[in-house]
């Protein structure tokens, strides 16, 4: 078996590996299939097409089961939803439980039972019930959790099982095994406050933790009476960032935090600050959430196999495959020849780099991580060591160290640059996936819904998607697209009919960009990434959407801008609007009075001709009105546009 080179996961949980003799393998967004790619023969012809074999996972031949083992814990070590097939599970990571884990219930955060210490600086956090648990390493930048899942069932013995699990004999909904605690609380050791006793206690309790598993296991291969079902559970083991920490592990996770600060106030030690934030974040908002729904495998078979894409990057990109990232989806984890890199997308494109040796990079800012944060802890003390760099300005790489600062930089910046693009690209849609399409996996609209299109006069036309992207073309040719974040907007529509907003609507509406990149496509169809803050030449041109987006998210509220003149024009310059205005004022315009009055005056003179004067005077003082407020408005349309000549120079 070839080993691997690059191993790569995308946003829609898709693998692609790259092995060393330049074949390659890559597994649907699902993992019920995958298709292998052979490596082309030194004598073949370069248009010759290579050579290609898909199959089913859960059917795969010998010869590639140990890839595609690889590959699907690679994939599970960070997807949603994993996919286990029993097929390609070792006998021995089998377990035959007789009740239906869902849920698990972690201690309360008054307690320290079921938290050690391991000699490593290692905190481990186990469930009441030993279902799960999680380790929290002494960097405290990254953390696994390992949790018991059932495997992939087919589609139909998965509903009936359910179904029978969930009822007793008399046809009642019973509870899950999460939600009630049979084999009691773990034995754990309260932390005392000298530094000899903590460690002594911290021993008994791994003791008593290892036991509780042991026992957990051994009570569960024991079938209770009158069960006839049977569900085969796997230990699914899982890598994530402390700083992009998945919602069903916030709760432990403040728990292994609060633990690790613990012991370093007893041992002396500065806790680190950067996690200290994170604990006091996640301490206030986990409160009271002991309970975890654990991730469910999903099914053998696919029920959209027409949406999985099998598009291998080309050749030349082959050669340079870690310089480019041809394939359209967001990248989420790359392990490349022992480095890994770790990207969240949720707010601004970042990324951490973790070359293997206990220390890791962080990405800063919003622009394509122009500085990088170095974080390690010194071997056999309790030193941290942070640098920062940048990477306009690398330092060379020094003879005998275990990695290049300068080749892991660059690498990140240029996966940061794809993900820029693909999310700044109108064809992507990252909810078009086959295992999304499943029913209660993902109930949010798969397309993206317009909420906003402005034609602005002599400037260009507007719109603004559901997915937060923005989608201005100017009237010279050049479009620009950027994102911003309309949440508050879209959840003004949708409670404008009830005229009741939740109080978890009231925030900041003007969050701006959650990209610090936006895309310019000129006339020749180029496309250019430049800067928000620092756009040059096209300065006007991103100001103007801005401006635009500012004014959208302001108004959804009701509010009035507190500087009017750096927006642009109102946006609602459409024809039907137009007319609409003219109505208006043709309505107001009969319903005034004023034209009664003319045509009253001239009856008046028509029919008596001795009472000229009053009907002049009359005339007058309409004629006088009109031209005074004729007057006023157009002073305010000179005013406006000489805010938009100013602002445009700037």
């Amino acid at each position: 078996m070839a080993a691997e080179v690059q191993m790569v996961l995308y946003e829609d949980d898709s693998v692609q590996v790259h092995y060393v003799d330049g074949s390659r393998l890559q597994l649907s967004p699902c993992g019920s299939e995958f298709l292998f790619e052979k490596a082309p023969p030194v004598s073949a012809h370069p248009l010759e097409q290579p050579e290609r074999i898909r199959q089913r996972t859960h059917f795969v031949i010998s010869t590639y089961r140990k890839q595609l083992q690889r590959a699907l814990d690679f994939r599970n070590s960070a997807a949603i939803c994993p996919f286990l097939s029993e097929s390609l599970i070792p006998s021995e990571r089998k377990k035959r439980i007789f009740t239906d884990i869902s849920e698990v219930r972690w201690p309360s955060r008054d307690t320290d039972d079921g938290m050690i210490c391991l000699q490593s600086g290692t905190v481990k956090i186990a469930s009441l019930d030993g279902h799960a648990y999680l380790c929290l390493p002494k960097s405290q930048h990254e953390f696994s959790v390992h949790f018991l899942c059932k495997v992939s069932q087919k589609p139909d013995s998965s509903v009936i099982l359910s179904e029978k699990n969930s009822q007793d004999k008399n046809g009642k909904p019973v509870e899950t095994a999460g939600k009630t605690c049979t084999h009691g609380s773990l034995s754990g050791q309260r932390l005392k406050n000298k530094e000899n006793e903590l460690y002594s206690q911290i021993g008994k309790s791994k003791e008593s933790l290892e036991e509780k598993i042991c026992v957990t296991e051994d009570r569960e291969g024991l079938p209770p009476p009158g069960t006839k079902h049977t569900c085969i559970y796997t230990w699914v083991q899982q890598c994530w960032s402390v700083a992009s920490c998945p919602e069903e592990w916030k709760y432990p996770l403040s728990l292994a935090l609060h633990f690790r600060n613990k012991i370093s106030r007893m041992s002396g030690i500065d806790a680190d600050i950067t996690q200290s934030e994170v604990l006091t974040s996640h301490g206030s908002e986990e409160r009271g959430k002991e309970v975890s729904v654990l991730p469910r495998a999903l099914l053998l078979s696919c029920p959209v196999p027409h949406l999985h894409r099998w598009d291998f990057c080309d050749s030349l990109s082959q050669r340079l495959f870690d310089e480019e990232y041809s394939y359209r989806e967001l990248v989420k984890v790359v392990w490349y020849k022992g480095i890994t890199y770790r990207l969240a997308h949720k707010n601004v494109n970042s990324i951490e780099i973790y070359p293997g040796d206990g220390s890791v990079f962080k990405s800063e800012g919003a622009y394509l991580g122009n500085y990088f944060t170095y974080y390690s802890i010194q071997e056999g003390s309790e030193e941290r060591e942070e640098k920062t760099y940048s990477v306009n300005n690398l330092p060379p790489d020094r003879p005998g160290s275990l990695f290049s600062v300068c080749s892991l930089l660059e690498q990140a910046t240029r996966i940061l640059q794809h993900c820029a693009k693909m999310r700044l690209s109108l064809s992507h849609n990252c909810w078009i996936c086959c295992w999304k399409m499943v029913p209660r996996i993902h109930d949010s609209n798969i397309l993206p819904l317009l909420l906003r299109d402005s034609l602005i006069p002599s400037v260009g036309r507007f719109l603004a998607y559901s997915d937060n992207k923005v989608h201005a073309i100017f009237l010279d040719g050049i479009t620009v697209t950027l994102n911003w974040n309309f949440s508050s907007f879209i959840e003004k529509l949708q409670f404008q009919n009830d005229k009741t907003y939740p109080s978890s609507l009231l925030l900041e509406v003007n969050q701006g960009l959650n990209l610090g990149w936006c895309k310019l496509t000129f006339p020749d169809g180029q496309d250019q990434l430049i800067q928000t803050e620092h756009a040059g030449p096209y300065e006007r041109y991103v100001t103007t959407v801005i401006s635009w987006c500012r004014r959208l998210t302001n108004t959804c509220w009701g509010e009035t801008p507190t500087h009017p003149s750096s927006f642009v024009l109102e946006e609602n310059w459409s024809v039907a609007s137009e007319l609409e205005k003219i109505k208006k004022f043709n309505l107001l315009l009969e319903n005034s009075g004023i034209l009664n009055q003319i045509s009253s005056k001239k009856n008046k003179e028509s029919s008596d001709h001795h009472k000229p004067k009053s009907s002049k005077i009359l005339l007058e003082e309409v004629n006088e009105k009109r031209v005074s407020v004729a007057l006023k408005k157009t002073s305010e349309i000179l005013q406006d546009i000489d805010c938009l000549l100013s602002n445009s120079k700037k």
